[in-house]
């Protein structure tokens, strides 16, 4: 059931998600895709220098990234109020 994005003004956007939305909207979505497999590969690297602590920290970013990406999706798909 399809449902209209303003059917509630009781739940609107704030004025920072909305500036903050307006300017994720203008990057491109791929950004956070590279993102994530550079933060894969960064990882890789640390792992193989024996860095193991730092190779799982940087190893960790990429669930965030592609969080990111996803909002930066939806947002560019859907808008904001």
């Amino acid at each position: 059931m399809a449902t209209n994005k303003n059917s509630n003004p009781e739940h609107t956007e704030g004025p920072v998600a909305t500036a903050i939305e307006e300017q994720t909207a203008k990057l491109p979505s791929d950004i956070f895709l590279w993102s994530a497999l550079g933060s894969m590969a960064v990882s890789l690297v640390l792992q193989y220098q024996g860095s193991k602590n730092r190779s799982l920290f940087v190893g960790q970013w990429a669930a965030p990234f592609l969080l990111l990406g996803i909002y930066n999706k939806l947002v560019k798909l859907e808008g904001h109020d």
